[in-house]
């Protein structure tokens, strides 16, 4: 506060958030929605919802973010179903616990809906302005103060900056201190966590060049077309209604004269000559990386998507690099297809700072301040998903927390968006950290199909979700219960229908009865295929169809891993007192004592996945629980 003076004092406000990215908007509508005064200050309001790096939503296990953030009420799968222009669910040669829905954008029209939502939302107000400072009193949140001096009295505040504090993006030499696209950099606030005594990093992460689809030769690449059945990503949106036309995307290589060019550079890279001092993504490498990391392959995918209906940019996807622009000339022109390419945007690092999301709770409020949330790149991940993912669960938060309600915590059993949230405060991160379905253990239950019955009740509790849509989807389980347990007792005798549909399908064919469950569960066959068999079948709406198809065949799956859930519930139901000194229980070693201490476990199964705290601490940690709560039973 002593470095910033306040001049003008606005009207008081319940939450204010602070960014207007992928977190800031899905926040901003939750805290709004949920009866919140609200106020969203972002650097520039002509930039909601931008899209800096990819103009796609989704994408594997990120589309499993998207139909989570849906069930709970928030917005991304909404606006995306208003202005894809290519969607393809991914994945589709695997099991469905891996299928993802992604969508490409045109981000132009992308940005303008989410602002078009959130200018028609009550309770919100949007504010084009810097913060410069925190205000706190007692250790609680009391205001938002801008560089130009106003105050902006609030109750919580909550932080979701992605890659603007202190930022700087790098393109060989040329280093420019600014946010993405060459927007202003935040440094007031970055000073103001600092004085705060938040511990802040560095991170980097990239993008690559745009070029004029106008001077691309197509016919050197391989088309990508879209579904020919477009699947939304919300489930309120009616399937029939967003059928469209889709743009093609296309596929080419880069070549062995594309990784000349990059080795003979290399040295000008700032990321190998020691210019930039923050770590960058593991899971989404530059191109020059690429070339470094895996010597051996000869050529690296390269996807030519396109930025909207409106332009003739295309995004160069898998060539991110910080190269010098006449590198990356040479570079870009070597790809076939891109002989004649002329570059619109020279691809770039940006460093910037993120926090120690350790310092956090689950709820992604700071442990040491009440009111001051963080979501989103500031806390060290990566992603338009997973920022809106910790978006939604902050702005639900910070309403509830002013309301004097529990915290809404999603654990890593019920949501892609829980084991997210538990790795970033549990684990931290040193790099970016990307979603991925291999970082989900129960993967199978937390398919994206089925994110509406996990989660549309649960966002009703917190008190987003509208009833009605926890009534319709009762309503769809009901019914998937109903025609499951049909399912089960169906039995078909052999015919030659049978014989016909199996001998398509090069499926053994039987010689007596057997249940059609048995059917379905053979890998070649599924409840679609045998609908001809099963003349007692009733109509259905296809989703209400596809979780018995899955409910059916991987019955022997799902209940080993419902198992493994009621397992690991039982050590997330052994809470740990919140006023425990770990100093004071006896054999736990030094690292595990100042682990948990700093991080705070809530229970046996979150301090379980603490790095460096080892199955002999917990050991220790349940003799020492057990002992506390019989001492605490006779008092």
């Amino acid at each position: 506060m002593d470095n910033q003076p306040i001049f003008y004092k606005a009207s008081a406000s319940d939450i204010i958030i602070i960014g207007g990215g992928h977190a800031g908007c899905e926040a901003a509508l939750a805290s709004a929605r949920m009866g919140m005064r609200t106020v969203m200050m972002a650097l520039s309001l002509d930039h909601i919802a931008m899209m800096p790096c990819n103009p796609n939503i989704g994408g594997t296990s990120k589309g499993h973010l998207v139909r989570e953030v849906d069930a709970l009420g928030g917005e991304m799968g909404k606006n995306i179903d208003k202005t894809f222009i290519q969607s393809k669910m991914l994945n589709t040669g695997k099991g469905p616990a891996v299928h993802s829905l992604r969508a490409q954008a045109d981000k132009a029209r992308y940005a303008a809906q989410m602002r078009q939502t959130l200018e028609e939302t009550p309770n919100l107000t949007l504010k084009q302005a810097e913060a410069a400072d925190i205000l706190t009193e007692d250790g609680m949140v009391t205001g938002v103060v801008t560089t130009t001096g106003a105050l902006y009295p609030c109750r919580c505040a909550v932080i979701c900056t992605g890659t603007y504090l202190r930022a700087r993006c790098l393109t060989g030499e040329e280093i420019v201190s600014c946010g993405p696209n060459g927007l202003k950099q935040a440094v007031p606030l970055a000073l103001a966590l600092e004085r705060l005594g938040i511990r802040l990093m560095r991170f980097k992460t990239g993008t690559p060049a745009r070029v004029d689809g106008r001077t691309l030769d197509y016919t050197k690449m391989a088309v990508q077309e879209g579904d020919k059945r477009i699947i939304p990503f919300s489930f309120t949106t009616n399937p029939d209604a967003i059928q469209r036309e889709q743009a093609p995307c296309w596929l080419t290589y880069t070549n062995e004269e594309t990784h000349r060019v990059i080795r003979e550079n290399i040295h000008r890279s700032p990321m190998y000559a020691g210019v930039i001092e923050g770590t960058g993504t593991r899971y989404c490498p530059s191109i020059e990386d690429k070339v470094v990391r895996f010597a051996d392959k000869d050529r690296h995918q390269v996807f030519i998507e396109p930025e909207g209906e409106s332009t003739s940019e295309m995004y160069i996807s898998g060539m991110s690099t910080s190269l010098p622009e006449d590198v990356q000339i040479a570079m870009y022109r070597s790809v076939s297809g891109l002989e004649n390419a002329e570059i619109t945007r020279n691809g770039y690092a940006i460093e910037y700072d993120c926090i120690d999301a350790t310092q956090l709770h689950l709820s992604l409020e700071l442990m040491k301040m009440k009111g001051l949330f963080f979501a989103g790149q500031i806390n060290g991940s990566s992603g338009y998903e997973e920022a809106a993912a910790q978006g939604i669960m902050a702005g639900i938060n910070a309403a509830r927390s002013i309301k004097g309600q529990d915290a809404f915590v999603l654990d890593r059993s019920e949501a892609y968006i829980g084991v997210l949230i538990d790795d970033l405060v549990t684990k931290g991160s040193r790099e970016p950290y990307r979603m991925m379905t291999s970082r989900a253990e129960y993967r199978l239950l937390l398919r994206q199909d089925n994110a509406d019955i996990r989660l549309t009740e649960r966002g009703c509790e917190a008190g987003l979700t509208p009833a009605v849509r926890r009534d319709a989807v009762i309503a769809k389980k009901e019914s998937i219960a109903r025609e499951t347990k049909r399912v089960m007792a169906v039995n078909i005798a052999p015919s030659v229908l049978a014989d016909g549909i199996l001998a398509a399908r090069e499926s053994t064919p039987f010689k007596t009865g057997i249940k059609l469950a048995e059917l379905i569960r053979r890998p070649e066959l599924d409840y679609e295929v045998l609908a001809p068999l099963d003349t007692e079948r009733p109509a259905l709406p296809y989703d209400v169809r596809e979780q018995v198809n899955i409910t059916i065949k991987y019955q022997g799956y799902i209940e080993r891993q419902q198992e493994q859930v009621a397992q690991f519930k039982k050590l997330e139901g052994r809470k740990l007192p919140a006023d425990i000194h770990y100093e004071d229980v006896p054999n736990l070693r030094l690292e595990a004592r100042q682990k948990l201490d700093a991080i705070r476990p809530q229970n046996i199964g979150h301090a379980s996945r603490i790095t460096g705290v080892s199955p002999a601490d917990i050991t220790v940690l349940l003799v020492y629980l057990e002992k506390w709560n019989q001492s605490n039973a006779r008092a």
